[in-house]
């Protein structure tokens, strides 16, 4: 054997000889009758029968080698068959992908040349060999369900970007995505495929037959008559779009499903194969023989109790065994077909993996008889087998396949050598690949996923109404639903079964204790799990080198449980650590460079500018100092960085040209092979390989790149704190937990925030499909039974329409029941309850920390604010909120998180700010999470006033302030609009649908804020009507065009976007209507007091904006009533009475519910404005509306038109007295002021707006104006209308009496 270690172990055929020449006689245990009948009973020869058995010649060991070759070539062909040409078939051996010249389109290829991923519009590739007579297969294993066209075709077939395998003549193709079968026209054929299903591709050119296969099970005849004859072969071929993904076998491994007389197109390894099975036969000999020296005799034992005890004749016969084995194991068919068959075979028996030793045994055999080139890859090619096995079993009710994989899986991790060699290849078991042992499928034929028989009751809910009660169901709906829920506990069981073997794997993984060989498993897995979370969160461009976020799903739930076995058992050993159910991860991993977050934004921004800004801090409070000179480093690093990204992001076809593009690192290809092989029609290059996707930071105390970091790195030792370093003052002593676990959890909560809650949201779709087809299963059972007797006709098509829509609820509502088992259960919402605790925690220990909470990443608080609403609206009605553990509590401190934060200054990411101001817009909606945000410290909130510039953010911080008032505004009690309430009815979960439920408190807090700080409440008023100034603005001019577009002769389309920019403006000027709104009433002295500064001018200005609204959207056949009559789609919501009944409420509140000064002046600023017109007060309730003499003003007449009479349900008759209050009023006051009012001399009239006298005068300058002109310009620019001098004060002018 070759040296182990350094020794001087001889090589194993030096091994051999020695034994048989050094001793030719001598056993040194057993006596040679005994070793000739034990060697015999071994070996035995096929040529010997029972009868001669006395005879046969003794057999030792001199003799062992020369019998073994004999008895392994009995049978065996003079030249080996796979050297015969085979009729019917043209090409090389092994058969692979033509990666040389039989392509088109742009292709990844792996290194096997057997897996292929599109990466063009439509991509084809042909196999390198073909056939023209006889019966032939091969099988595609799907990695992807997308569009694929998978068949024959022949040389002279030419494909491009738009037509491909099936679209030509002489090309045949069956495409599972669309269902449909392609010989230039396409017909319908087949069932749809989904990813991890095998097809196979049947060729009969004796019949002129072509027959696809989908799992083993025949798809029927798919082509007849095909062209054969002289000339005419056929090639493999594939038709694939963007990132889809497949793997060919044409032979090189045994074909999961053989048909009898087909062929596979490469010659199976027919006499190793044999060699294979004969001399595994005399291993399972060895392993069920045992000498008994004693009684002189051999003795048979069950297999399963073999242990490797080190006897010299045993284990010289396993030598002389594995001198022929060992190379023969190094080949993927030989490994797949014999050896994990055989080991599989072991574990049969069921059980635990524990209660199967002899695995460990044999694995024992392995590493001391082979060579350890030869179990190395031994072990990779069984790894690689099993995977693709797991990977592509069809599933099954008692989901068997899966099980039994696991468990051969569970049983090697269990051997630690094999599990450190398995873990250290870098090609073979990292995380990116092992990630698929971790994945459960959802299977999309119900039927063969045996879901029927397992629930075979379905149930879905019959009643649409969240206050319908489960009391309210009727008796057989209740027996049915409780049928469907004891099938769904059934399938929930058999799911857990392969859970928890999943969590074992993981378990085995974390291991870190097994430090006798090396370092420890989960120092080596956490170091690849840490490049894999680098592979993803660096390549979200590239979706062909991402992990599939259905495997992420079920990787992190599995992730979770592990991790958390492993902390809880160390807490027990530690009872002073923290335990699991109080994790988080410390601050001190966020800056003291220990952990590598890849260039992820971080709360306060680039990590190189934090580390300029911030180095102090990082001194004073975490003892990290930061050499300026490296601080330079980084910052040209980052720039080389910036240079180089930039340089990735050239088109393909340039990158590939060059060599240098970044090929895919997942597991996209269904082979798991690295695809390196860029095929482009442009060009054929190998790609080099990438550089490491950030460089390791200089400025670090220490900084080691994922591959070089060590267990002390990690764990610190002797005075080291490892991966908290840098402990701030504020955080406790306490130990936590081992640290390497801490860096898997922060690693968790990346992976959610990468693509798991994505694919969260994207399940629910199931659910919803559910809900529609019950919704319209009752609507047409309505129907049937209003059907008249004598419309036979229109029955029959209901009850057609009838039978699809249960037979379509029947099959989701068993994919459902799935789905709800692995994805959308009691345990993992727990787990995606403790992700988001482990959030909280974190953001608040980094809180604790003041400046340095800048350094945290953006995804800790995107992974709190996506946690909750995954738990709110994709896990339920199926599970409830209120049923987790210590929910209100955490309710209130996430409320508390998004309160302080979204304005904090420390957080200069617009993304995430606009995040957390949309997330405290959804929590103030419902009744539960705003009981949450009012227990919150009167300091954490905060009134975000916005700017002068119509900016995003603030109109969402205007829903959060809006949220608050529904429910107590004028008319303001509705979830959805009275005009759209005979609508199609949206998501009932959506934030703005949930019933009013205003908050007295927060509106009390607000009125006190505002009340108290007269500078704030003036700055935050300009703020608002500068923007319903705007938005209101921008409404009449979009409808303006739309208008236009509609009068055109021709047929115009209005823009989408266009409508849906337009709604927006009308419901954000309805918005920022009903703020002023709550302001005017919480706090009415901010108009009225006019000792208060600005209050004058701010009831001028709102005063002018109600004018203009009411002008624009009451006037007679005026363009706002043209355009809602249109009701185009995407305009829904814009109508008269969400912005009409908004303006009445400011209205009625400074004109009825003030006081007497308040009201005078109200009234007399309001009449005062040139705007006024009394008409449009009367619109309110109908009145003033003039009748038209004329034939098209007849027609208008009779036209409906507004008033709030006609929203009894809406509006009170309280409210309704106070408008025609209200109109009296205006009536009378208007009279008045139109007879004491003195015509004005133009010379008196201000030059700005010439609606006002003068009323004031500037100085220096002295020039004039109207109180309200100058104080509004005033507000934002402080030079002089006229002139442009800076104005140092105003003074009030009245004209000088005149003799």
């Amino acid at each position: 054997m070759s040296s182990k270690g350094g020794g001087t172990a001889l090589t194993r055929r030096n091994y051999r000889l020695s034994s048989d020449t050094d001793k030719p006689k001598a056993t040194g245990i057993v006596n040679e009758k005994l070793l000739s009948d034990y060697l015999h009973h071994v070996f035995p020869s096929t040529k010997q029968g029972p009868a001669v058995a006395s005879l046969r010649k003794p057999l030792g060991f001199q003799d062992l080698g020369s019998h073994l070759e004999s008895l392994l070539s009995e049978g065996e062909p003079i030249e080996d068959s796979k050297d015969q040409p085979v009729e019917g078939r043209l090409g090389p051996q092994p058969v692979v992908l033509d990666h040389t010249s039989g392509f088109e389109g742009l292709l990844f290829v792996d290194d096997d040349l057997l897996g292929v991923i599109g990466h063009s519009n439509f991509s084809s590739i042909r196999a390198t060999t073909c056939v023209y007579k006889g019966k032939w297969a091969y099988e595609v294993l799907i990695s992807s369900q997308g569009l694929m066209q998978i068949g024959w075709c022949t040389l002279n077939c030419r494909f491009n970007q738009e037509e491909g395998v099936g679209d030509t003549p002489d090309s045949y193709a069956y495409d599972g995505n669309r269902v449909r079968k392609w010989n230039v026209t396409t017909t319908n054929y087949g069932k749809s495929w989904a990813a991890g299903d095998i097809v196979s591709c049947l060729i009969d050119l004796d019949e002129g037959t072509i027959t696809f296969c989908l799992n083993g099970q025949s798809l029927g005849t798919a082509f007849t008559d095909i062209k054969t004859g002289p000339g005419v072969a056929y090639f493999p071929a594939i038709s694939l779009s963007f990132k889809e993904s497949v793997a060919f076998n044409f032979g090189s491994r045994p074909l999961r499903y053989p048909f009898s007389c087909y062929l596979p197109l490469q010659n199976p390894p027919a006499s190793e194969l044999t060699k294979a099975h004969k001399l595994l036969g005399y291993i399972k000999n060895v392993l069920c023989t045992a000498i008994d020296v004693q009684d002189d005799r051999l003795v048979q034992k069950d297999c399963s109790l073999w242990r490797l005890h080190g006897e010299p004749t045993i284990l010289i016969t396993l030598a002389h065994i594995f001198n022929h084995f060992a190379p023969l194991m190094c080949k993927v068919y030989l490994v797949e077909d014999v050896l994990m068959n055989f080991l599989l075979g072991i574990l049969e028996g069921g059980g635990s993996v524990d209660e199967h030793p002899l695995i460990q045994q044999l694995m024992d055999l392995f590493w001391l008889l082979m060579e350890d080139y030869e179990v190395n890859e031994c072990l990779k090619q069984l790894m690689m087998s099993l995977l693709r096995a797991y990977r592509f079993s069809p599933i099954i009710p008692d989901l068997g396949f899966q099980i039994h994989y696991l468990r051969l899986t569970t049983a090697i991790l269990h051997h630690e050598k094999s599990r450190k060699y398995l873990l250290n290849n870098r090609s073979t078991f990292d995380v990116l690949r092992s990630v698929v042992f971790f994945y459960i499928k959802t299977p999309l034929r119900v039927k063969e996923a045996g879901l029927e028989e397992l629930i075979p009751t379905t149930w879905w809910p019959t009643h649409f109404d969240k206050e319908v009660k489960p009391t309210d169901e009727s008796a057989d709906e209740r027996l049915r639903r409780r049928a469907y829920e004891r099938g769904c506990q059934r399938l929930k069981k058999r799911i857990e079964v392969v859970e928890e073997l999943q969590v074992q794997i993981l378990r085995l993984l974390l291991n870190n204790k097994d430090k006798s060989t090396g370092e420890a498993s989960r120092y080596i897995f956490l170091n690849k799990f840490r490049k894999f979370l680098q592979e993803n969160a660096s390549n979200r461009g590239h979706p062909t080198a991402l992990c599939p976020p259905e495997y992420m799903v079920c990787f992190l739930h599995r992730l979770i449980t592990a991790v958390r076995t492993c902390w809880d058992e160390g807490n027990r050993k530690n009872p002073g650590s923290v335990r699991s159910e109080e994790a988080y991860v410390p601050p001190q991993l966020f800056y003291n460079g220990k952990v590598d977050y890849f260039d992820l934004q971080r709360l306060g921004g680039l990590l190189s500018h934090l580390k300029k800004t911030l180095k102090d801090d990082l001194a004073s409070k975490a003892n990290i100092i930061i050499d300026p000179a490296e601080i330079q480093s980084t910052s040209m690093d980052d720039l080389d960085e910036d240079e180089e990204s930039g340089a990735a992001q050239r088109p393909f076809g340039a990158a590939a040209m060059g060599g240098a593009l970044a090929r895919p690192s997942w597991l996209s290809s269904p082979t798991l092979g690295r695809a390196n092989r860029f095929l482009s029609t442009a060009a054929v290059s190998l790609m080099t390989p990438r550089r490491p996707l950030s460089q390791p930071e200089k400025v670090k105390v220490r900084t080691l790149t994922v591959e070089q970091r060590t267990e002390e790195d990690i764990e610190g030792s002797h005075g080291n704190d490892g991966l908290l370093l840098g402990r701030p003052h504020e955080e406790p002593e306490q130990p936590v937990a081992d640290k390497s676990l801490l860096e898997i959890v922060d690693g968790i909560v990346m992976m959610y925030n990468l693509s798991v809650h994505q694919q969260l949201g994207k399940m629910v779709v199931v659910a919803d499909d559910v809900h529609e087809y019950a919704v319209a299963l009752k609507d047409t059972d309505e129907k049937i039974a209003r059907c008249p007797a004598r419309r036979a006709d229109i029955l029959e098509e209901l009850q057609k329409s009838q039978k699809v829509f249960s037979e379509k609820l029947n099959h989701l509502s068993r994919r459902l029941a799935w789905i709800n088992a692995t994805i959308y259960s009691k345990e993992k919402m727990l787990d995606v309850y403790w992700l988001l605790c482990v959030c909280i925690r974190t953001i608040e220990h980094a809180d604790n920390t003041s400046s340095l909470f800048a350094f945290a990443p953006e995804f800790y608080l995107n992974v709190a604010m996506n946690a909750y609403s995954a738990l709110k609206n994709y896990f339920s009605p199926a599970n409830s909120m209120d049923e987790l553990p210590g929910y209100e509590e955490t309710l209130a401190k996430l409320a508390a998180i998004l309160a302080k934060h979204f304005a904090d200054p420390r957080i200069v990411g617009t993304d995430i700010k606009d995040s957390l101001m949309q997330a405290l817009a959804s929590y103030v909606c419902y009744p539960q999470s705003l009981r949450a945000v009012e227990r919150i410290p009167e300091e954490h909130f905060c009134i975000y006033s916005g700017d002068d510039s119509p900016a995003r953010p603030w109109a969402q911080t205007n829903w959060i302030l809006v949220r608050l008032w529904r429910g107590c505004g004028f008319g303001y009690r509705y979830t959805r609009l009275p005009h759209l309430l005979k609508t199609k009815p949206e998501d009932a979960n959506l934030p703005s649908l949930q019933k009013p439920c205003p908050s007295l408190l927060l509106q009390r807090h607000m009125a006190e804020l505002l009340s108290m700080d007269k500078d704030m409440a003036a700055s935050f008023l300009n703020s608002v009507l500068n923007q319903l100034n705007w938005a209101f603005s921008e409404f009449i001019g979009m409808i303006q065009e739309i208008q236009q577009a509609a009068e055109r002769p021709e047929r115009n389309f209005v823009d989408t976007r266009q409508l849906k920019v337009c709604a927006t403006c009308f419901d954000l000027s309805v918005s920022l209507l009903r703020v002023l709104e709550m302001t005017v009433t919480l706090v009415p002295e901010i108009f009225l007091d006019w000792s208060r500064p600005s209050a004058e001018l701010l009831l001028r200005r709102l005063a002018q904006l109600l004018n203009q609204v009411l002008n624009r959207v009451t006037a007679e056949k005026n363009l706002f009533d043209r355009v809602v009559n249109l009701r185009l789609p995407g305009l829904e919501s814009v109508d008269h009475y969400p912005i009409l009944v908004a303006v009445t409420g400011i209205l009625v509140r400074i004109l009825v519910d003030g006081d007497r000064q308040g009201i005078s002046r109200a009234a007399s600023v309001l009449l005062s404005d040139p705007c006024f017109q009394l008409h449009s007060i009367q619109h309110l309730l109908g009145e003033g509306v003039e009748p038209s003499s004329s034939s098209a003003g007849a027609a208008t007449s009779t036209r409906k038109h507004f008033s709030l009479h006609a929203y009894t349900d809406y509006i009170s008759e309280e409210e309704k007295h106070k408008v025609e209050l209200m109109l009296t009023f205006l009536t009378e006051e208007s009279k008045q002021a139109a007879a004491s009012t003195a015509p004005t001399c133009e010379e008196d009239l201000c030059p700005i707006c010439y609606a006002h006298s003068i009323s004031a005068v500037f100085k220096p300058c002295s020039h004039k104006s109207c109180k309200a002109c100058i104080n509004q310009h005033l507000m934002n620019n402080k030079d002089c209308f006229f002139c442009k001098a800076t104005i140092t004060g105003v003074e009030d002018y009245s004209k000088p009496a005149t003799s």
